[in-house]
């Protein structure tokens, strides 16, 4: 019989030989270009609408709406996927990829129906990042309050 090691230890030279090497560098620098025009395109809508004279509250308001509309968009047409693949974590900023996180599941669960399948799945990767986030802020806000003063 063989020896259980022994297998475990042949098979993670049979996965390291079958797996391609990742390269790590052109990832990294793929990521960081593209998030920083990510990054870029919300800096310049910010600074049209402050131009237009709208106060930074506002513009900063505009800038997530804006970048929301254009991953979900992208998401439709699988053009934030391709980018997604290219860009890596570069593409997951947290607004875009959080738009992208939601529009994914709907639309390939659409074939289920509208409320089954768009209304229960659009959350499956999302709703733990809103309950969790949610409750973070919660406790945080109760621990802030009695020892802060808030």
């Amino acid at each position: 019989m063989d020896n259980p090691l022994d297998t475990q230890e042949k098979y993670s030279k049979y996965v390291d030989k079958k797996s391609p090497n990742s390269p790590i560098l052109k990832n990294c620098f793929n990521a960081f270009w593209v998030g920083g025009l990510i990054c870029s395109i919300g800096q310049i809508i910010a600074n049209f609408c402050k131009y237009q004279g709208m106060e930074q509250q506002s513009a900063n308001t505009v800038v997530s709406i804006i970048l929301i509309g254009l991953a979900a968009f992208l998401t439709g047409l699988n053009i934030f996927n391709k980018i997604g693949k290219f860009a890596g974590a570069g593409s997951l900023i947290p607004i875009t990829g959080f738009a992208n996180s939601i529009v994914s599941p709907a639309i390939e669960y659409k074939s289920e129906g509208y409320v089954m399948g768009v209304g229960g799945k659009m959350f499956t990767v999302a709703g733990p990042v809103l309950v969790f986030g949610i409750s973070a802020s919660v406790i945080i806000g109760i621990i802030a309050t009695f020892f802060v003063g808030g």
